[in-house]
C-alpha cells in the first residue's frame, strides 16, 4: 500500500495549517504548527516572496492530497473521474475523497486519525453492509452501513473508542450508533457538509493548464 512514510507534521508546516494526520496530538500543545508555524527547513522561519498564481494552485493540491493521504497518481484519478461526473468538478472531487470507506471511518470517529483508519481497514476491522472490506479506497454509497467487525469489538483500541464517544460534527449525510459500533451514510454529502478549508477550484485550474 503506497503511502507517505516521511514526518507528518513537517507536512502540516508546509501547508501552514493543521491537517490532522496525527490524531489526539494536534489538539493539544504538541502539536507542531502552534509550537512553530513556520514551514519547515533553514529557511522557514523567513520571509519569503510573494507566492505566485501556480504556488497557490499547488499548495490547494498539496493540502487536499495529504490531508487524504494519497499519493498523485491515484489523486490524478480521482479528478480525471469528478470531470466526467455532472456538476461542478471541483466539488465532485472533494465529495469522492470524502466517500472513500477509511475517510468514512475517521469521520464516524473509529479512528484517531485517517492513516490510522486506513490500517484498521486494511486489517479487516470493518465490515460495509455486514461483508468485510480491506480496500481504503472503496467507495461507499448512500445506504451503506459501515460496522466494526464483531470479533473485532472486544479489543481494546474500540473499547476505548467507545468510551470516548469522538465527535467529529457528522453533518446530515452520516448517522453513529457508537452503542452497536455502526454508522449509516444517508446521502452525498454537499459541498456545506465537508469541513476541508481548500479552494477546489485552484485544483481544477491547476490541472486544466
Amino acid at each position: 500500500m503506497a503511502r507517505e512514510r516521511g514526518p507528518k507534521c513537517r507536512l502540516c508546516r508546509r501547508e501552514g495549517i493543521k491537517l490532522f494526520l496525527k490524531g489526539d496530538r494536534c489538539h493539544t500543545a504538541k502539536c507542531a504548527v502552534d509550537r512553530r508555524g513556520c514551514a519547515p527547513g533553514e529557511h522557514g522561519d523567513k520571509q519569503r516572496r510573494k507566492i505566485s498564481e501556480y504556488g497557490k494552485q499547488l499548495r490547494e493540491k498539496q493540502k487536499v492530497r495529504r490531508m487524504y493521504g494519497i499519493l498523485e497518481r491515484q489523486f490524478r484519478k480521482y479528478y480525471e473521474e469528478a470531470t466526467r461526473m455532472k456538476g461542478v468538478t471541483g466539488e465532485n472531487l472533494l465529495k469522492l475523497l470524502e466517500r472513500r470507506l477509511d475517510n468514512i471511518v475517521y469521520r464516524l470517529g473509529f479512528a484517531p486519525s485517517r492513516s490510522a483508519s486506513r490500517q484498521l481497514v486494511r486489517h479487516r476491522h470493518f465490515t460495509v453492509n455486514g461483508r468485510p472490506v480491506d480496500i481504503p479506497s472503496f467507495l461507499v454509497k448512500p445506504g451503506d452501513v459501515v460496522s466494526v467487525c464483531e470479533a473485532s469489538r472486544p479489543n481494546a483500541f474500540f473499547k476505548s473508542v467507545k468510551e470516548a464517544q469522538i465527535d467529529r460534527n457528522l453533518g446530515d449525510w452520516l448517522s453513529r450508533d457508537m452503542d452497536r459500533m455502526t454508522g449509516t451514510v444517508k446521502e452525498i454529502p454537499t459541498r456545506e457538509a465537508i469541513p476541508v478549508p481548500v479552494e477546489e477550484q485552484l485544483i481544477v485550474e491547476l490541472y486544466s493548464k
